[in-house]
Parts: C-alpha cells; sequence; structure tokens
C-alpha cells in the first residue's frame, strides 16, 4: 500500500493522477478529499488521504476529527505501509512551519513526518509547487533542518524530492524513489 498524506491543498491527487495515470476526486478548495480514496495501480492499493489542517468553510471540530481519523487509519495499517508520500507545499511549507514555531507549537507537517518515521514506514517528502520555488537547494535544505535532520539536500535525494505536479515536473524522479523504496520493503519481507 502507498499512502499520500499532506495539508490540505497541497496537491495529492493531482501528483497521483501524474504518477498513475489515474484521476481521483480533486477541487481547487481545500478539504475535497475528507474521507480515505483508493484506486489500484500495478497492483498496488494507493491511498489518496485527506489533507489535514485548514479547509474552507469546514468546521474547526470536523477538521480535527479528520485528522484523528488519518492518524487512526495509519496506525492500524503501518505494517501494510510500504511507502508514505508527504506531499507538501514547497513554496509556503517554510513560511507556515515558521509561523507554527514562533507559537511554540509543533508544525504539523514536522509533526506527521516525525509520526511516519516512529511507525518504521519508509517515506518520501514531495516537495510541490517545484514551478514556484526561486531557490530550489535553498529551501529543502531549510526544510531537512525544519524535519530535524542534519546535513543537505545531497544526503537526502531519496527522502526530499521536488516535483510539479501541476506541470509533471521531476515525476519520473518521483516514481524511481517511490520504486526503489517498494523494494527495499519486499526485501525486508523476504
Amino acid at each position: 500500500m502507498i499512502i499520500f498524506v499532506g495539508r490540505s491543498n497541497v496537491g495529492k491527487s493531482t501528483l497521483i493522477y501524474r504518477l498513475t495515470g489515474k484521476k481521483v476526486k480533486r477541487g481547487k478548495k481545500p478539504g475535497v478529499t475528507r474521507k480515505p480514496i483508493e484506486i489500484i495501480w500495478r497492483n498496488k492499493r494507493v491511498i489518496d488521504m485527506p489533507g489535514f489542517g485548514f479547509m474552507s468553510g469546514i468546521p474547526r471540530h470536523v477538521q480535527e476529527r479528520i485528522k484523528t481519523d488519518i492518524v487512526r487509519f495509519i496506525e492500524e495499517h503501518a505494517g501494510e505501509i510500504e511507502v508514505a508520500v508527504l506531499v507538501i507545499d514547497g513554496k509556503s511549507a517554510l513560511e507556515i512551519i515558521e509561523r507554527w514555531e514562533r507559537r511554540g507549537e509543533i508544525p504539523i507537517d514536522v509533526e506527521f513526518f516525525q509520526f511516519l518515521q516512529e511507525l518504521n514506514i519508509p517515506t518520501v517528502v514531495a516537495v510541490n509547487k517545484l514551478d514556484k520555488i526561486k531557490n530550489v537547494s535553498l529551501t529543502i535544505n531549510k526544510l531537512i533542518e525544519k524535519f530535524g535532520l542534519s546535513g543537505t539536500w545531497e544526503d537526502y535525494k531519496e527522502l526530499f524530492v521536488p516535483v510539479s505536479a501541476k506541470f509533471g515536473t521531476n515525476i519520473e524522479e518521483l516514481r524511481k524513489v517511490i520504486d526503489k523504496k517498494l523494494r527495499e520493503f519486499q526485501e525486508r519481507r523476504e
């Protein structure tokens, strides 16, 4: 099973379409996907998880319930999840993370990354909206630091993959990284 997780409106559904050629319901406003949507791709279950965080017109308690449901789904299926693709908006992620840090809170993107690591789920961070990032290396190096890792992008090429779901940029590289993680998962099981 491959899951796609991330904030609302970061491009999870579009990225799934670019990778698989299969359309999943998507929209311009945050919060279109409210329940996990499953498709089959190359004999694998691909799950488009609802976005967490802000959702236009959705009451806060419903947003919290959706986040709780996402966490519960991941915990219940941790042994089956071969790869988690954490999709972040490369253009706004740093600003959002820093805003949360100023409030003394753990940023939700960072919290989800740590959660996936604690469950030993192989993870890829798809840094989406590459077309809107001025300095990709600098941005990813800062994200690596914010995610609590040391080193540079050179050290984490198979963890942080910049893409543009909208334009299809670097999708093949992401596919290669996912395929490698799928192979490694199978080898560990054998």
